[in-house]
């Protein structure tokens, strides 16, 4: 048995090697695809699984956002991260 995979500002997260997170030209939107399970994240939440490339840090991906969007990263980390952990702790994300 595994243990909870906690997502950390150094944490580098990635999809779950049996997620695929693409653009459905059906629904016209972007989908979270897993077995059994499929997931239409809102506008907010596909800009930061956008960045989700297991290259990137949680903190890396709060600093790039606050700055596209002119926002302050304290105030949209704690956003960012409760996202990623929830999607973690759901087994979308490995970190």
């Amino acid at each position: 048995m595994t243990g909870r995979v906690e997502m950390t500002p150094d944490s580098v997260p990635r999809f779950a090697p049996h997620v695929k997170f693409r653009f459905d030209k059906a629904r016209d939107c972007w989908v979270v695809l897993a077995p059994e399970r499929l997931l239409l994240p809102d506008e907010i939440a596909v800009e930061v699984l956008k960045c989700c490339d297991g290259a990137t840090t949680i903190a890396a991906i709060i600093a790039d956002l606050a700055g596209r969007y002119d926002a302050p990263a304290a105030e949209i980390g704690g956003d960012v991260t409760g996202l990623l952990q929830d999607l973690a702790d759901k087994g979308f994300l490995a970190a």
